[in-house]
């Protein structure tokens, strides 16, 4: 099903679980998904934002018209603050900067003859930036553990930017080689952490789910 965060008469916080659409996709076998399940308890919920079908964590809904112009243009304006936790291939050496925190900044476009996928585009791609940090290492599985920030929302961002940098998502059906995709039943990617401004009285709200792996 999903797992309710919070809500009120504006908000809705809810926890997705992999492999569950957030809204519904083409055809019939399709339109079992996050959103149509929320609305089921709430006829008013609209959606602000997505997670890809086989990310799990935090997504917002908005409950009426209002509420969602509100949301999305805080996400528009990058009020809204998110936080990661992802595993990839391979170790991966803590960045040189003083905060810990390390930048991709590769600009993405989506890849059409093979969607929907992206890909790395300097020429052509928008302006994508991820912020990362390096939480712990496996050495058994030869996998690390990253904090992930994405400062923009590009399709698949923390996904493709993972892979350009060698280190693909364990897990991942479309970025990883077939030994990292080997290593996990699952996409291990999570959406933990997320603060944003309340549609109506314009505090500051933070929410936040454990990680499932």
């Amino acid at each position: 099903m999903f797992q309710l965060i919070h809500h009120d008469d504006a908000l809705l916080v809810l926890d997705k679980p992999a492999g569950l659409l957030a809204v519904p996709g083409r055809g019939p076998d399709k339109q079992d998904c996050l959103s149509a399940r929320v609305q089921q308890h709430w006829p008013d919920a609209l959606v602000v934002h997505r997670l890809d079908q086989a990310t799990s964590g935090l997504v917002v809904m908005a409950r009426g018209a209002a509420a969602q112009r509100q949301l999305s243009l805080a996400f528009a304006g990058r009020e809204v603050r998110k936080r990661y936790v992802a595993v990839v291939s391979g170790r991966v050496a803590p960045p040189a900067a003083d905060d810990g925190w390390g930048v991709i900044d590769l600009p993405l476009i989506v890849d059409w003859p093979n969607r929907p996928r992206s890909i790395v585009d300097p020429q052509h791609g928008k302006p994508s930036v991820t912020r990362w940090r390096v939480l712990g290492y496996d050495a058994a599985l030869d996998a690390t553990r990253l904090a992930l920030e994405p400062v923009t929302g590009r399709s698949h961002q923390l996904r493709v930017h993972l892979q350009a940098l060698g280190h693909p998502i364990l897990g991942d059906a479309l970025y990883a080689d077939a030994a990292a995709f080997s290593q996990a039943p699952r996409l291990l990617l999570h959406a933990c952490a997320l603060e944003i401004p309340h549609p109506v009285t314009g505090a500051m709200r933070a929410f936040a789910s454990p990680v499932p792996f």
